[in-house]
């Protein structure tokens, strides 16, 4: 912080004569219109707010850089991932889902887990959670799924009812609530939890050869949780608990890092693979494809101004440099539109004329005009083709990232699928398989305090009867038992 003080100014940098008292007529007179300076302060004070975020609100974040520390060159051309050593700055927010900007930090939620690349190619937004799969799997539902999370037309309350009626209806929800109800849904602070893209991506070489990946940022500060009690607990005594925690430990420069490590699937791979590899409600088991270490980030850096470097920062799935392109994965298509579109509807089409949205390079392009436009292009021609020396596209340099699509009637359906594409397998597997007794004792108490919470019982019935004795036969005996129902023989 700046101790020398300056002379106040306006917005305009006009000094000003005092920071307490507006113009009056006389000492009991009123105010007057033409006190340019309190008007102003007065304007921007009732226009300081964007327009929230719909989903992850309330979020924190930082700035550090991205090292490579394998060769990756082998299934990408990008260029920030070219060379061992090379470093790349980066920014990270990590936010809840549902609430707002003043909920609690340690809310039972999934947290996203979003980092902007500024490359030499331009900037790269990959933008996931801390889990490595989703509520549903095709982009229609989403906006549905959202509303079910948030607040009740009427009362303008959350409410738990919705949430399992939404949950138990879409039955490919499974996967990720069994990970939102163990304690992975409560983390101990932002720097103890994993990273995902969830979603799967393409790679591409140099030599045009294409690969399926997914994104795994493994903490290396390890995993740490809180029980529901505690997270519970710490609601009222402190709402920013992870944004402090995240603020200070950097502060005292115990900076957090997490490892970047892929799931690289060969191209041809994917039409016969057991599970559908573009479903989000699915993971690829790591005995099938071994995590492939690539670099490692470190958040070493806070921001200077909360909103103008975390609230306004801006991630847009559509961001790919080259080397990297979406998939069939039906959520990356839906999320490469709805991410850009909300940050143009927040602040404004130019957002990426703000500084930290920036790239490192310089824009080229005939895009004109619209609100709080900064940078400019001078007279240049602003169409093309033109005769003026306005760029031009390279499409032998900088071909689009495709696949193969077979000649198909278009119409509206489910994935095709896979041989193991049942939406209860995975989860089953992760309860038997992963979780410790302790992990299931907790699961099953989280589920069985949430549905008693204003849940309606023929939606309790089929919570249990028709979604967690489905996962597990004991799971939904468990949660019978604490809710006082009767679980379904299986």
């Amino acid at each position: 912080m700046n101790n020398r003080p300056h002379n106040t100014t306006t917005n305009t940098g006009i000094p000003t004569s005092s920071d307490e008292h507006s113009l009056t007529v006389g000492a009991g007179g009123p105010n007057l219109l033409q006190d340019g300076v309190l008007i102003e302060k007065l304007a921007h004070f009732v226009r300081e707010r964007v327009p929230d975020r719909v989903y992850h609100v309330k979020g924190s974040g930082a700035f550090g850089y991205f090292e490579v520390t394998d060769d990756v060159t082998q299934w990408t051309k990008a260029a920030f991932l070219n060379k061992v050593g090379k470093r790349t700055p980066i920014l990270a927010r990590i936010s809840t889902v549902a609430g707002e900007e003043g909920y609690p930090d340690t809310d039972r939620d999934v947290r996203g887990f979003a980092v902007k690349f500024y490359t030499e190619e331009g900037n790269y937004d990959m933008v996931g959670n801390n889990t490595p799969v989703f509520f549903v799997r095709d982009p229609m539902k989403f906006p549905d799924f959202i509303h079910s999370q948030e607040r009740m037309p009427d009362s303008g309350l959350r409410d738990n009812n919705m949430q399992w009626d939404f949950w138990t209806g879409s039955p490919e929800s499974a996967h990720q609530v069994t990970v939102l109800m163990s304690d992975r849904g409560t983390p101990r602070t932002l720097r103890h939890l994993h990273g995902f893209s969830s979603d799967t991506y393409m790679w591409q070489n140099a030599g045009g050869e294409k690969f399926w990946v997914k994104y795994h940022f493994r903490t290396e500060q390890g995993i740490q949780n809180m029980t529901d009690a505690e997270a519970r607990a710490m609601k009222g005594e402190d709402l920013d608990y992870h944004r402090r925690d995240l603020w200070e430990a950097i502060g005292r420069q115990d900076y957090p890092a997490w490892r970047l490590e892929m799931q690289i699937m060969p191209y041809e791979d994917a039409a016969g693979y057991r599970f559908n590899p573009f479903d989000i409600t699915k993971v690829w088991p790591h005995k099938d494809y071994p995590l492939i270490p690539v670099g490692r980030m470190v958040l070493n850096r806070n921001p200077e101004n909360f909103f103008a470097q975390i609230v306004q920062a801006g991630f847009e799935v559509s961001n790919m440099v080259p080397g990297i392109g979406p998939s069939p994965d039906r959520m990356v298509l839906g999320r490469m539109f709805a991410y850009g579109d909300s940050q143009r509807y927040r602040t404004g089409p130019n957002y990426a004329q703000l500084p930290v949205n920036q790239p490192l390079g310089e824009v080229h392009n005939y895009n004109k005009d619209g609100p709080m436009r900064y940078h400019h292009n001078g007279n240049q021609p602003v169409y093309a083709p033109n005769s003026y020396g306005g760029p031009k596209a390279d499409a032998r340099r900088y071909r689009d990232a495709g696949w193969f699509v077979e000649s198909a009637e278009i119409m509206r359906t489910a994935y095709e699928a896979h041989r193991d594409d049942d939406d209860f397998i995975q989860p089953g597997t992760l309860y038997r398989d992963v979780m410790t007794p302790i992990d299931r004792e907790h699961l099953a108490g989280n589920i069985a305090w949430h549905l008693n919470q204003g849940v309606e019982r023929f939606i309790q019935e089929r919570a249990v009867n028709d979604y967690w004795a489905k996962v597990d036969p004991d799971l939904g005996a468990r949660v019978a038992r604490e809710i006082g129902l009767t679980a379904a023989s299986r």
